[in-house]
């Protein structure tokens, strides 16, 4: 594999793994894209790259897809990222409009509304944009760094992975990184290395990125007490149980 290229999502919680990719030395000659959620699977899909950072609500969309590494985007409870919003309390809620920047936020506010909550509202895609001038919205899903002021907006704030754990028990996984073949050993040996060195170097990657780290007070501890990244054994049956309600 001569340049091996990579699709990341770009919001604060990927910032470690992007600063360990750039700066850890562990990776040379790689060619790395910057995108939404739901753009990194499409990439990986279409074969425009070789490994993809892909939300877990794509991965029934791959025929056989490989997961590369020891390290993902998750949740053991609070994630302050990925909300529901709402001007009413829950279960007054009877229309929901979601942001498809990433289809997985989509897919569990769907599987907690029929399963735990036991609500039936009404489901309207967002317009690009839209959720930026959320004025006029009753309730929107919403993700990424938007969330930080948009909470401000709203009377109702349902934090999606919190909801997930009270439901299962379970951490949640939203993102992880695959591959649709099999790659060399020793690229996944530098991958999780690359990694790993951004995880033991947040502070460092936020002064990094300190033109693209969004207003949110205190990002370190977002890092450090929201995001879980170890892809570990909780987080693998998370995964299961979520691939199973969905499928």
């Amino acid at each position: 594999m001569n340049l091996l290229k990579i699709s990341a999502v770009s919001y604060l919680n990927t910032i470690p793994f992007v600063y360990g990719i750039l700066k850890s030395g562990h990776l040379e000659n790689f060619r790395l894209d910057l995108d939404v959620p739901s753009v990194c699977a499409e990439k990986l899909k279409d074969g425009e790259v070789d490994v993809a950072l892909v939300p877990v609500g794509a991965i029934p969309d791959f025929d056989d897809p490989f997961i590369v590494s020891e390290y993902c985007i998750g949740a053991v409870g609070k994630v302050k990222t990925v909300l529901l919003l709402s001007q009413k309390p829950l279960e007054q809620i009877d229309s929901i409009y979601l942001d498809n920047d990433s289809r997985t936020s989509v897919k569990l506010v769907k599987v907690l509304a029929e399963n735990y909550w036991k609500i039936r509202p009404s489901w309207n895609n967002l317009n690009p944009g839209q959720s930026d001038r959320p004025e006029k919205l009753e309730s929107l899903v919403a993700i990424g760094d938007k969330t930080f002021e948009l909470v401000k907006q709203y009377k109702y704030v349902i934090d999606l992975a919190e909801e997930w754990y009270r439901f299962t028990g379970l951490p949640f996984v939203f993102a992880v990184w695959l591959s649709k073949k099999q790659l060399p050993a020793i690229f996944k040996d530098q991958l999780n290395d690359a990694l790993s060195y951004g995880l033991k170097h947040k502070a460092e990657s936020l002064e990094y990125f300190i033109d693209k780290v969004p207003l949110c007070g205190d990002c370190l501890s977002y890092l450090e007490n929201n995001i879980s990244f170890q892809f570990d054994e909780e987080k693998k049956k998370g995964l299961e149980l979520f691939l199973k309600y969905i499928s």
